[in-house]
């Protein structure tokens, strides 16, 4: 079975991402908060991480933190970021840390999919 591990700070989001990639071989965990994210990180291995990178306030970096604690802990595991307030310097920092990818909101879903899907996780329509 596959985990995939989705923190941001929308419910709205959570949800439709937990909605469209939870199936019999994927299990779905999302969190709201980092603290909460890295418990489920110290608790299971997990295929892929999505992450919003400001979980905070106007100057969160949370996600960027977070996926430098997934790659120290977990090397092999995929990390897609993802934010509503993109820059390339932001996007140049998500990819140095290690990011599988880096997306601006809106997200295509579609496109979203697709990356997921090349991280091994098979995406089923549902």
């Amino acid at each position: 079975m596959k985990r995939i591990l989705i923190v941001d700070d929308e419910p709205a989001i959570l949800m439709a991402l937990s909605h469209l990639l939870s199936n019999e071989n994927t299990l779905v965990i999302t969190s709201s908060r980092i603290e909460e994210a890295e418990e489920a990180l110290d608790r299971y291995k997990f295929d892929l991480v999505i992450a919003d990178i400001r979980l905070s306030g106007i100057d969160g970096i949370e996600g960027l933190e977070l996926l430098s604690y997934v790659k120290r802990i977990s090397p092999e595991t995929k990390v897609i970021i993802m934010t509503a307030y993109g820059s390339d310097e932001m996007k140049d920092l998500a990819y140095r840390r290690g990011a599988h990818h880096y997306y601006e909101k809106p997200i295509d879903m579609n496109d979203l999919t697709k990356k997921i899907e090349d991280c091994g996780i098979p995406v089923m329509t549902k």
